[in-house]
């Protein structure tokens, strides 16, 4: 099998074409003993003789002759993978910085980053948790590219001014019940059924949202304030009280925990949104695009 460099083949081409090795190595910008010498490598790999020297200069053999016919061949046949390798469009590369608030790192987060490393290996996703205020304060300051937020008639009214705003999938608002508790065989509940229940809320910094207690219960019995949501769990699992979840970390409850819907007319609900200021680039754009699309998984999975 003949095995070759490339530049051989325009080596041959070049004499064959122009007649002449003062000719050829002008035109490959190799000066004439280069040139010699990669005819005489040719040469070797072929085992026979290419050209014939004489006093009005080089004459290709049968062999140099056919050689040079199929090297014109092969090298247009690079030429063309050349330029469809550079039509191809650039992977994607860089460090995108991603805010979110605790509970989108049950299962959120790490899903579409799994994703966005699956189709772009070299996009580089830092998660920065901490709550909405912090995010938006982060956000303003260039801290972090995106911030997945979350607004309801429960929380502040946050200033977005400058800020883009799309609405994420995110489900109702849960209940996470013991395994035994009385509850935990149903689908659905009337908020009635809450009163007098014992609350595992959560536990953070003057003026960051917390789940906790079902917002319109009035007067909710607080047994636990925790900050980690696997010591929450862990209070729950255990019967010590019972807590809210959103719904977008349902089916990332440990062994011991279930979810049941409340049936609450009273209240509107949370929502959640991918936040950034001026426009996204391709990076970025690939962390909103798989975002986007686990969200709505996760919330279908939630469909009954």
């Amino acid at each position: 099998m003949l095995d070759v460099h490339p530049q051989l083949l325009r080596a041959l081409r070049a004499v064959v074409e122009t007649g002449s090795l003062t000719a050829a190595s002008e035109r490959l910008g190799f000066t004439q003993s280069a040139l010699s010498k990669q005819i005489a490598a040719l040469e070797a790999a072929t085992g026979t003789r290419l050209f014939d020297r004489g006093p009005r200069g080089v004459e290709p053999t049968a062999a140099g002759s056919r050689l040079a016919v199929r090297a014109a061949v092969i090298l247009d046949q690079y030429e063309v993978a050349h330029r469809e390798l550079e039509d191809l469009p650039a992977p994607l590369g860089g460090r995108i910085a991603l805010g979110g608030f605790p509970t989108t790192a049950l299962r959120l987060v790490p899903r579409a980053i799994a994703r966005v490393r699956a189709d772009h290996p070299s996009v580089e996703v830092e998660f920065l948790e901490s709550s909405t205020p912090v995010q938006i304060r982060r956000l303003r300051a260039g801290r972090v590219d995106l911030a997945i937020l979350a607004s309801g008639e429960d929380l502040p009214g946050w200033d977005l001014t400058g800020v883009e705003v799309e609405p994420l999938l995110s489900g109702a608002l849960l209940l996470a019940v013991g395994r035994r508790h009385r509850l935990a065989g149903a689908r659905r509940v009337p908020v009635a059924e809450l009163a007098g229940e014992g609350w595992v809320v959560g536990r953070g910094a003057r003026g960051e949202p917390q789940f906790g207690a079902w917002p319109t219960v009035a007067q909710p019995r607080v047994v636990a304030e925790l900050g980690d949501w696997s010591a929450r769990f862990g209070f729950v699992a255990a019967g010590l009280g019972i807590t809210t979840i959103p719904g977008l970390a349902a089916a990332a409850l440990p062994d011991g925990v279930v979810c049941v819907e409340v049936d609450d007319p009273g209240w509107a609900g949370r929502s959640m949104g991918l936040a950034w200021i001026g426009s996204l680039t391709a990076p970025a754009a690939a962390v909103r695009a798989a975002l986007v699309e686990e969200a709505r998984l996760i919330a279908e999975r939630r469909q009954p």
